[in-house]
């Protein structure tokens, strides 16, 4: 049996006497769609830094595909398998949708600057990059300044970043928040079809995203975890629904 994507196992983040992250235990399967939900000031963007090498642990565990990356530098977390969104989205706004695209997939193919060879010369880029650009649905802007798209397909781009690392795993955090509700439920089926096949964990706010989309909810409330189960078990959880969904959940 192939072990989880992600283990955590106590883990907390403390920032002086505050501590933030409060002994989280969690494990996600292969290839699951996993939510995080709870108020703001939960802990929800700092386990997500934790998990993705940006901050490092106070104590406990992160485990990735069974290999321990507890206080890994991003750089190599990403290179063992496990890539990011932010919730402020995070592009080359002057590049091109093409040029950013093809960054992330010359990176993944393990390229480096070469100044005497030219990038169009280098062999399944291209090809890697025009995929990247129809999954996401933007090839029809792949030479539009990735500053002059819409919100939300700025989103829609920065996932595309994430996915040309071939990533295994995904870390969403919040990627519906700005969007209307026509945009929301675009880029819920595109990170349906982006995702199929991998391990997605996400932090989103949306609760009807939250609930289409994830096999599995984990609900965090000051920096623990008080529940974790299926959409339908964690609508219908009293303790839940006193802690955060309250009467929408109803």
């Amino acid at each position: 049996m192939s072990p989880p994507a992600i283990a955590l196992a106590g883990l907390t983040k403390s920032f002086g006497p505050a501590r933030i992250i409060n002994g989280v235990d969690l494990t996600v399967p292969v290839g699951e769609r996993h939510a995080i939900i709870g108020p703001n000031g939960a802990g929800k963007s700092t386990l997500f830094h934790l998990i993705s090498g940006r901050f490092a642990p106070t104590s406990g565990t992160i485990r990735l595909e069974g290999t321990d990356i507890t206080g890994w530098k991003p750089a190599a977390i990403n290179r063992a398998g496990l890539a990011r969104s932010f919730q402020v989205t995070n592009i080359f706004p002057k590049l091109t949708v093409w040029e950013n695209v093809r960054c992330a997939v010359l990176r993944a193919m393990g390229y480096r600057p070469l100044f005497w060879r030219s990038v169009e010369a280098l062999p399944g880029v291209a090809e890697r990059t025009e995929e990247i650009l129809r999954s996401i649905r933007l090839g029809h802007r792949a030479s539009l300044a990735a500053g002059l798209l819409a919100y939300a397909e700025q989103r829609a781009l920065e996932i595309g970043i994430a996915i040309a690392s071939d990533a295994r795993v995904i870390l969403l955090d919040e990627p519906m928040a700005g969007m209307s509700h026509s945009e929301s439920e675009h880029a819920t089926q595109l990170i349906r079809e982006v995702t199929s096949g991998r391990t997605l964990l996400m932090v989103e706010h949306d609760m009807a995203v939250v609930f289409g989309l994830a096999d599995r909810i984990s609900v965090l409330v000051y920096g623990r975890i008080i529940a974790t189960d299926t959409p339908e078990r964690i609508r219908e959880n009293r303790a839940v629904q006193e802690a955060y969904l309250g009467v929408a959940a109803a």
